[in-house]
């Protein structure tokens, strides 16, 4: 295969990009990373040094892409497959990668920062940092329920965008629910819920949950 994503069905930055990829309809090679592991954590270091993950390799070009924003936006421009996750029109493209940006940095993040806090030694514990998490999210949601209007996150065609944000709802659905309180959002989160790509990547996330700490 000429792609190659190491990766870990688990995490919702992965989850991103593996979306995008089944939206594109691109073959790639799925390599699943267990950091926890010494001799994969080792191999994937040489690769990325940095140790964060989605990377992907382009093993015909001979490139490393980290990171699943720019994952995607390589994808939109090597191989762009059936989709168009990045719109051709500037307008809409910056749109598109406001909104990557605002899943990723109002969701996601302070959602990983609520579960990692759960990981945590009970002497180790950052309530302050859970709660102002917690707000940020609620904050994000809050925007979100009164500018979510048309069927996708930045228009009416699927971006980048819904990539970022069918794991960044789910998750921070976790951390901090709004299905009953945020009817917008709600049936948002729903019709990404009932996109092929997204549906297939909650699947193949079942095995590994029960690791999420509740």
């Amino acid at each position: 295969m000429t792609l190659r994503l190491y990766y870990h069905p688990l995490s919702s930055f992965c989850q991103k990009a593996v979306i995008a990829l089944y939206e594109t309809g691109m073959a790639f090679t799925p390599q699943i990373v267990d950091l926890r592991d010494e001799k994969d954590r080792a191999a994937f270091l040489k690769l990325w040094p940095i140790g964060k993950f989605p990377v992907m390799k382009d093993e015909a070009r001979d490139r490393v892409v980290p990171e699943s924003s720019i994952i995607i936006e390589y994808l939109a421009q090597h191989y762009p497959g059936k989709s168009t996750l990045v719109p051709a029109d500037g307008d809409a493209a910056r749109q598109a990668r406001l909104r990557d940006r605002f899943f990723d940095l109002y969701l996601n993040m302070p959602m990983q920062k609520v579960i990692g806090d759960r990981m945590r030694p009970a002497d180790k514990k950052d309530s302050l940092g859970v709660d102002q998490a917690k707000q940020q999210i609620k904050s994000a949601v809050d925007l979100l329920e009164g500018e979510i209007g048309k069927a996708w996150a930045a228009g009416d065609a699927f971006t980048m965008a819904d990539c970022a944000a069918a794991p960044a709802l789910f998750y921070a659905n976790m951390v901090a629910p709004f299905m009953d309180t945020h009817t917008n959002v709600a049936a948002y989160f729903q019709r990404l819920t009932k996109r092929p790509s997204y549906a297939r990547v909650q699947k193949e996330a079942e095995p590994y949950l029960h690791l999420v700490p509740q």
